[in-house]
């Protein structure tokens, strides 16, 4: 594990879960790579052009708690990051568990989000 790498790309991912990042279609443009794909925790497939839609589009943003980051080189400019998530309620429970992998590519210096996908997972909490 790297953990100084575990650190810049957490803060990046934790960026993604703010609503006010997610409603700013220019700072999440600029956070996914050009040719990002997702495979949701639903199983479905999202283009980098629907994610943007998506997220300009979502009514009612929740509160995303994230732990247990872990960052894996496996290129020279190519690192995987690993970590679990779940979706505060106003009570303080959390639903939607869900352990997520992100691959991020260093682009002329600047980290994207190239790929992400979410898996389903009992309450890890």
């Amino acid at each position: 594990m790297n953990e100084a790498l575990a650190i810049e790309l957490s803060r990046l991912e934790a960026e993604l879960h703010l609503p006010a990042v997610r409603a700013d279609g220019d700072r999440v443009s600029d956070l996914l790579h050009a040719e990002f794909e997702e495979v949701g925790r639903s199983g479905q497939f999202h283009s980098r052009d629907a994610t943007l839609i998506a997220l300009k589009r979502e009514a009612h943003p929740y509160e995303i708690a994230a732990d247990g980051y872990v960052a894996t080189k496996i290129g020279t400019d190519v690192a995987l990051l690993t970590y679990r998530s779940a979706h505060r309620q106003e009570d303080g429970t959390f639903t939607r568990h869900t352990l997520r992998s992100s691959i991020w590519v260093l682009v002329t210096g600047h980290w994207k989000l190239r790929y992400h996908q979410g898996t389903p997972t009992t309450d890890v909490w």
